[in-house]
């Protein structure tokens, strides 16, 4: 994995290693290294403790355990991925659900998503991506939030003094506390999940009506 990162990060496409990633596994799930294989567990909590449902957007969906989780519960889900690989894999995987599964990029994403998601889910995709752009990429997602609407992100909590050379780069509690730093904070929960090392982070915020957050400058 990092041969293709570094490749990727010395080209004009820094992000473009996700796509190479999926196309060199060949379809082998065991390849993936963020493939759990079904919905995160801060995800399955949320959402079983936040019992609403409306229009949801999973970020960087992978192969789209936690897309088709919360669609399963009657969200109207509509997941992205940088990869069209991905993509078309989640498909396959989840050919009977009612996703809308599209390729696009977090840093260019359509005017017509902002605010208009009263989920906005985030698991694993900032901490992927260089530091360099990783800032750029967190400021584009409070925007998608609707009124009254949630941004929950997840991911791994970074340890003291320590310093990942990447991917993944675990967020400090100050970088965690940055992404939705224009919304009211609901929480940000922290524990080790049973058969994983790192502690785990989920940070929740909820959108105040008729709040007005302007689109970040690309």
């Amino acid at each position: 994995m990092m041969k293709i990162f570094n490749r990727a990060l010395q080209s004009e496409e820094p992000l473009s290693w996700f796509e190479e990633l999926y196309q060199d596994s060949n379809r082998d799930r065991a390849m993936i290294p963020w493939d759990w294989r079904g919905p995160h567990p801060f995800v399955v909590d949320w959402a079983r403790e936040n019992k609403q449902v409306g229009k949801a957007l999973v970020v960087g969906c992978g192969l789209g355990e936690d897309a088709a989780f919360l669609s399963s519960l009657g969200w109207e889900v509509t997941a992205f991925d940088i990869s069209e690989t991905a993509i078309d894999w989640a498909k396959r995987i989840h050919n009977e659900s009612n996703i809308k599964w599209v390729v696009a990029n977090l840093l260019e994403l359509s005017d017509s998503w902002m605010g208009a998601f009263d989920l906005v889910l985030e698991v694993h995709i900032i901490q992927a991506i260089p530091k360099e752009i990783g800032q750029l990429a967190s400021n584009r997602l409070a925007p998608l939030v609707s009124d009254s609407g949630f941004l929950v992100c997840i991911g791994k909590l970074a340890e003291p003094k320590e310093d990942p050379e990447g991917p993944p780069w675990p967020l400090s509690m100050d970088e965690i506390e940055s992404i939705g730093k224009r919304l009211d904070n609901v929480e940000i929960h922290t524990s080790i999940i049973p058969g994983k090392e790192s502690t785990r982070y989920r940070a929740v915020w909820e959108k105040t009506p008729n709040q007005s957050l302007e689109k970040p400058p690309k």
